[in-house]
């Protein structure tokens, strides 16, 4: 199945007979992908990432470490580095699921040195341990930044340890508020910049994992989300001074107005061409239209 799914471009597409594979944006060492098979049925196989993945329709049918398996909607699957296993559609309407794939180097960081966590179970209802991890799935189009790769990885970690039965990596101790507001501060004035990771180890002090999970403990977001928070607000205010919105978009630090949009209606529920007209038409007169149906 890997050698199916790697070496596609972020967004490709690879069909057979009705199957699909897309392929999402990822990172060094991080794939996401969205497939939908009818029919395909996989022989066994092996991969050298963990497999992470949400069924999104259908029954997902596989045999893992001797054992026959299924996935419901909603469910998620883990899958353990260099298990043999396959996978078939249960019935006739065929499956489809999004998966990540993450290499475990990416994760030795956000572990502490502590071995690979192995989750005996690879079938999950949701749950707190899985919400993170279904979130990651589900923005596939997005892209992973040097200051997302962190919080990705630390998030990965917590929930492959918390499924497996063992202590959460770090200790939820004190905050260094300190250090956090540091970062915050840090992040809100250069919210236009590609901020790496590295460069808040040096304003914190602190390395990267432990930023990522004492700045959501502190803050309630990760340091990526807060920064495309505040490009959002500059977004905005641009738009209602009347600025084309692709100008909005790279003045405010966005890959593209297409990220913009994304961005912009999962925080505001709209687009920012709406929000454009709606601020538009409260600035007319009472009482004048637009020529536009």
């Amino acid at each position: 199945m890997q050698q199916t799914l790697r070496g596609l471009p972020p967004g490709g597409l690879e069909r057979s007979c009705g199957d699909s594979i897309r392929v999402g944006r990822g990172a060094p060492g991080v794939e996401r992908v969205e497939a939908r098979f009818p029919t395909l049925a996989f022989a066994p196989h092996r991969h050298d990432t963990y497999a992470i993945g949400v069924t999104l329709a259908g029954v997902q049918a596989f045999r893992y470490r001797g054992t026959g398996r299924i996935s419901l909607p909603g469910q998620l699957h883990v899958l353990h580095p260099d298990e043999l296993h396959d996978g078939r559609p249960a019935t006739d309407a065929g499956f489809a699921y999004r998966i990540l794939h993450i290499d475990p180097e990416r994760l030795r960081g956000a572990l502490g040195g502590r071995a690979l966590p192995f989750v005996a179970d690879p079938v999950h209802d949701p749950s707190p341990a899985t919400r993170e991890l279904v979130r990651l799935l589900a923005e596939l189009d997005e892209p992973v930044s040097d200051l997302a790769r962190p919080e990705l990885a630390a998030t990965v970690a917590d929930a492959l340890v918390a499924l497996s039965g063992g202590p959460a990596p770090a200790a939820a101790g004190p905050i260094d508020l300190a250090a956090m507001e540091r970062v915050r501060e840090h992040l809100a004035a250069h919210a236009r910049e590609p901020t790496p990771a590295a460069a808040l180890e040096r304003v914190a002090g602190l390395d990267r994992f432990t930023i990522a999970r004492q700045f959501r403990r502190a803050f309630g977001t990760s340091p990526d989300r807060y920064r495309t928070m505040r490009r959002l607000a500059l977004a905005r205010s641009a738009i209602e001074r009347g600025e084309p919105l692709a100008r909005a978009a790279a003045d405010a630090g966005f890959a593209d107005q297409s990220h913009l949009t994304r961005q912009f209606k999962r925080a505001y529920g709209v687009t920012p061409g709406r929000w454009a007209r709606m601020v538009a038409a409260a600035d007319r007169p009472h009482g004048v239209r637009s020529g536009r149906g």
